[in-house]
């Protein structure tokens, strides 16, 4: 299994199970515990992972960190545990800072077994930043953010690799925040620094700041909406259907006329519920293909699945046209297509083995 469907299915049993967790110790053998054995660490052995390290700090003597996942003997990463859903800020890592700073490691993750925050000390040399470079939210993540994690993983984990990257997700990760503060609510130094070339020799007056800064939410919103429809554009092209043009015969007496309009053709519209079916099919054949080569073609009728963007490989059509009435196109080995009615994009799960199958049999080498 890849290390994303690993953590798909850790995400899902914590989704269902985390109402249930509610003391530290849970939270530990629920959560933490299968996340550090997905990054490929084995949590019962106490030479890769050892529970509750000691370390004495000063005058204080027997403090324990919770994990410390060692290398060589060596700790490299160490984990400060609270209770699910618990609070993450830096005034509840007293005991991560502490062993951070008398330990080897050059990784602290402070975590509550729902979001993982991970520290190094970027600032000062053997001194835990006060501010995380990356956050890991099991519930909520997406491929790039297990292209980070994976760094950490056991089989790739490699310390000047995750430094040299480190400084720059910090900064990146600060820099994105504060761009998502000013869509929502842009600061008055941004609207005077947009709107600098705009106003020329004007006074930026009150009334001006005020008709600017709606103007620049407003520029905001509509930007990200245009590089969405453009990337959905990209990925997920009208598909077409060449057909031979008619051949016509005049009568030669018969007057030439002139070519009637055409009227613009309904636009094609994918909706969410196609969407989150496309996703879903990815998510069943993924055992089989990568999930890119898996591509969606949305048309008037139906929206197709194909594999490796090819006509003559279609995975299953989408004919939810009739938000009513959901229909599920599945083909036999003959291409044929049979069509299943939905009572929701869920009941796709239904037909994951036919999925699986047509998929699987555009994979067998052809026949010589």
């Amino acid at each position: 299994m890849d290390f994303i469907d690993q953590l798909r299915v850790l995400s899902t049993r914590i989704a269902n199970t985390k109402a249930l967790i509610q003391t530290e110790e849970a939270t530990k053998n629920a959560m933490v515990m299968p996340f550090i054995q997905a990054l490929g660490y084995n949590v019962f052995d106490p030479l890769e992972v050892t529970p509750e390290l000691v370390a004495d700090v000063g005058t204080k003597k027997g403090e324990k960190v919770d994990y410390a996942i060692l290398r060589a003997g060596k700790p490299i990463m160490l984990f400060e545990c609270k209770k699910a859903g618990g609070d993450l800020s830096i005034n509840h890592a007293g005991q991560l800072f502490r062993y951070f700073h008398v330990t080897e490691a050059r990784f602290g993750v402070l975590t509550n077994g729902l979001v993982y925050r991970f520290f190094t000390d970027l600032e000062q040399p053997n001194k835990m930043d006060e501010k995380p470079f990356f956050e890991f939210n099991i519930l909520d993540f997406n491929e790039r953010d297990v292209e980070e994690l994976k760094k950490f993983a056991k089989a790739a984990f490699d310390l000047e690799t995750i430094l040299t990257t480190a400084n720059e997700l910090k900064y990146t990760r600060a820099i994105q925040t504060r761009l998502a503060e000013w869509m929502i609510n842009p600061a008055e130094e941004f609207v005077r620094l947009v709107s600098s070339d705009l106003l020329g020799t004007r006074r930026f007056t009150p009334a001006i700041k005020d008709q600017f800064t709606l103007i620049t939410r407003r520029a905001f919103e509509q930007l990200l909406g245009e590089r969405i429809n453009d990337r959905l554009k990209g990925a997920m092209a009208p598909e077409t259907v060449s057909v031979p043009d008619p051949i016509v015969v005049a009568a030669p007496s018969a007057p030439v006329l002139p070519p009637a309009s055409i009227p613009d053709e309904p636009q094609v519209v994918t909706t969410p519920e196609e969407l989150e079916a496309f996703h879903t099919v990815r998510a069943l054949v993924r055992n089989l293909v990568p999930s890119k080569r898996v591509v969606m073609r949305d048309a008037q009728s139906y929206c197709a699945i194909l594999l490796d963007d090819n006509n003559r490989k279609p995975v299953c059509r989408l004919r939810f046209n009739n938000t009513q009435k959901l229909r599920l196109g599945l083909f036999s080995a003959d291409k044929s297509e049979e069509q299943f009615s939905l009572e929701s994009v869920d009941d796709i799960h239904n037909f994951a083995d036919q999925l699986r199958a047509t998929v699987a049999s555009y994979l067998q080498p052809a026949a010589s």
